[in-house]
């Protein structure tokens, strides 16, 4: 019953633009193996997120372990928009949240320079963020949620296409069949299809790229109406739900999206015991793991709070 309450009371807050679930729903989790090198028994911590469901999945998973260690966790899960999130942490205004390595590079640090190796954004990044910003990143997850092109498998196959390199060379041959649905941002920006088109050396047509939002190119692409092809993101649950093949990006050209957790360095300075609560659970987060607690929600109907308990009990990261 009690998570029953939370996922309403997430559902009504997530409803309403730019509101942040600041009611802490009642948790009765009891330390588990993160609790065992970490005792946070006194600390009262503020954990922030965005709106969309790996966020709140990400938000709900870490005040959960930090509470399993004994810390008093305030809930700010659900805000909208990066730039609210980011003002909230660099404010003081939540202590912690999941934010991606490519958006801390390149969007709040504002770096224009293209890192692809994870290793050497995530130094580069820590380095850079805590020098300017007093903001600390902890050690990503493997997951990594970036920009990526996708098509029904059956099509896939029937096509022959598995990398982006495939997808350039059909783009030149047979346009129509290459068909694409991006949404306006990705449509627009350098890291989007601007960008691909250019670095894999294709140019489609106008009339064979359609803009839609971003909730709707799933269906699409599956149907194949109006697009053969679409943009997704990486660890979305929809991918596996129907049953869509990503492309490689053979030439890796999308930046790193590696999930993590971005930190107010004062808060890590005087408890360490942060980090050392934190980096199982990102270690246990890789692409798959992502799509399945993140289709638990989207495909299956269960809440954010659900499947965050449930997949840290599997773990034994928490009791």
């Amino acid at each position: 019953m009690k998570l029953i309450h939370a996922a309403a009371t997430t559902l009504a807050c997530v409803s309403l633009s730019g509101c942040a679930l600041t009611q802490p729903p009642p948790s009765d989790v009891e330390p588990g193996s993160l609790a065992e090198s970490a005792d946070l028994s006194g600390v009262e911590v503020t954990v922030g997120g965005k709106e969309f469901t790996e966020q709140l999945v990400l938000c709900e998973l870490t005040a959960l372990a930090l509470e399993s260690t004994g810390a008093k966790v305030n809930r700010s899960c659900g805000m909208s928009g990066s730039s609210t999130v980011r003002d909230a942490l660099e404010g003081g205004g939540i202590d912690l949240y999941w934010d991606y390595t490519g958006t801390g590079w390149l969007t709040h640090l504002g770096e224009s320079e293209l890192i692809t190796d994870p290793k050497q954004l995530h130094q580069r990044l820590d380095a850079a963020d805590t020098d300017r910003n007093k903001i600390s990143w902890l050690p990503p997850a493997s997951a990594n949620n970036t920009y990526a092109v996708a098509v029904a498998d059956q099509t896939a196959e029937k096509l022959g296409v598995s990398t982006l390199s495939d997808y350039a060379a059909l783009a030149q041959k047979d346009p129509e069949q290459a068909s694409f649905c991006g949404a306006a941002e990705f449509l627009g920006r350098d890291d989007g299809w601007p960008g691909l088109e250019q670095d894999y050396g294709f140019d489609l047509p106008n009339k064979q790229v359609a803009e839609l939002a971003m909730g709707a190119i799933f269906k699409s692409v599956d149907d194949g109406k109006p697009c053969v092809f679409g943009e997704v993101f990486a660890t979305d649950g929809r991918i596996d739900a129907l049953g869509l093949t990503v492309l490689e990006d053979d030439r890796s050209f999308f930046p790193v999206y590696n999930p993590a957790v971005s930190v107010r360095t004062k808060l890590l300075e005087e408890h360490p015991e942060v980090a050392e609560a934190l980096a199982p659970v990102a270690q246990a987060l890789d692409d798959a793991t992502l799509r399945k607690l993140n289709a638990e929600v989207d495909v299956e109907g269960h809440s954010p709070e659900l499947v965050s308990e449930d997949w840290l009990r599997s773990k034994g990261f928490v009791k």
